[in-house]
């Protein structure tokens, strides 16, 4: 039997975030990494990719503009700043862009709310792992209410789970989660607040999701959390309900707790899981589609 075509993807940053995400995407039966960019050949990124058969350059971009046939898709799993400079020069050289930063620039995807329609555009963003994990639940919380006036989360990870670029983006962070939590809500106002948690043993992610609602309809949104916990599990496994919906003077709070795959990082690594699990699912959408072009064009 002949294997299936598969989308020929690169990754461009070479940190804890591209490193997971490359050995992800060897594991995918729809994606083929062709090219893993950094700028330093001495990266331990760098050098896990190149134990793993992959090819590697130190070129950033200009790897892109010297080679624009390597790839179909690529990771930018560099930063905001550095994702201003690609996103226009990626365009240009017609590739998808799946960005992992937190620039703003793309159409938001969260895989368990609208991966169909996300897939179809050219620069996909993944917004951040805080919104990959309390997007979910605000929409949810967004169907309950005609009348949402605020919601608030907070995201607690694992300091050793947050790299360079992490900590380089923590204002592009809160600004990019909370822009997309009342986007995908319809709430009035949001906060987003990530904790980097420096105890020893390692903490898992956790994510608590406060939400100012008027007499919600309790056992149906314990029902209806549990099933969007389910569809968020289909790819990202970690993903729980850890405290289901509660309501106390005005304040609907539910809690989830992400542990990840360790495939990179040891698995209390949630934060890392949550967004790139949803970048693949996003990427494979994007092989459906044009694996799905291309045979009807051949036809």
């Amino acid at each position: 039997m002949t294997r299936p075509p598969k989308l020929s993807v690169a990754i461009l940053g070479s940190g804890n975030i591209g490193t997971d995400l490359l050995i992800k995407c060897l594991r995918s039966p729809l994606l083929r990494p062709t090219l893993f960019v950094g700028r330093n050949l001495n990266s331990a990124g760098m050098a896990k990719a190149n134990g793993l058969g992959v090819r590697i350059s130190d070129r950033s971009i200009q790897a892109f503009i010297d080679e624009p046939d390597i790839c179909d898709l690529v990771f930018d799993a560099t930063s905001a700043q550095d994702h201003q400079v690609h996103a226009p020069i990626l365009r240009a050289l017609g590739k998808v862009v799946i960005d992992m930063t937190p620039a703003k620039i793309g159409t938001i995807c969260v895989p368990a709310v609208n991966l169909e329609e996300a897939s179809k555009a050219d620069n996909i963003n993944m917004v951040t792992c805080g919104g990959q994990a309390s997007i979910p639940i605000a929409h949810m919380i967004g169907k309950f209410s005609s009348d949402l006036d605020y919601i608030e989360v907070v995201s607690s990870i694992a300091s050793r789970s947050a790299g360079p670029a992490t900590r380089l983006n923590l204002d592009e962070y809160i600004a990019t989660t909370e822009r997309a939590i009342m986007s995908f809500s319809g709430c009035r106002r949001a906060k987003a607040i990530l904790i980097l948690n420096p105890a020893t043993p390692c903490i898992d992610m956790q994510t608590t999701v406060f939400a100012n609602i008027v007499d919600p309809d309790l056992p149906a949104l314990r029902k209806r959390a549990e099933e969007v916990v389910a569809s968020i599990q289909r790819y990202v496994p970690g993903y729980e309900l850890l405290v289901p919906p509660q309501y106390e003077h005005g304040r609907l709070v539910i809690t989830i707790k992400t542990r990840g795959l360790g495939d990179y990082l040891p698995s209390y690594a949630g934060n890392l899981d949550i967004i790139n699990c949803a970048a693949i699912a996003a990427a494979e959408s994007v092989a459906r589609i044009s694996l799905l072009k291309e045979a009807t064009h051949l036809a």
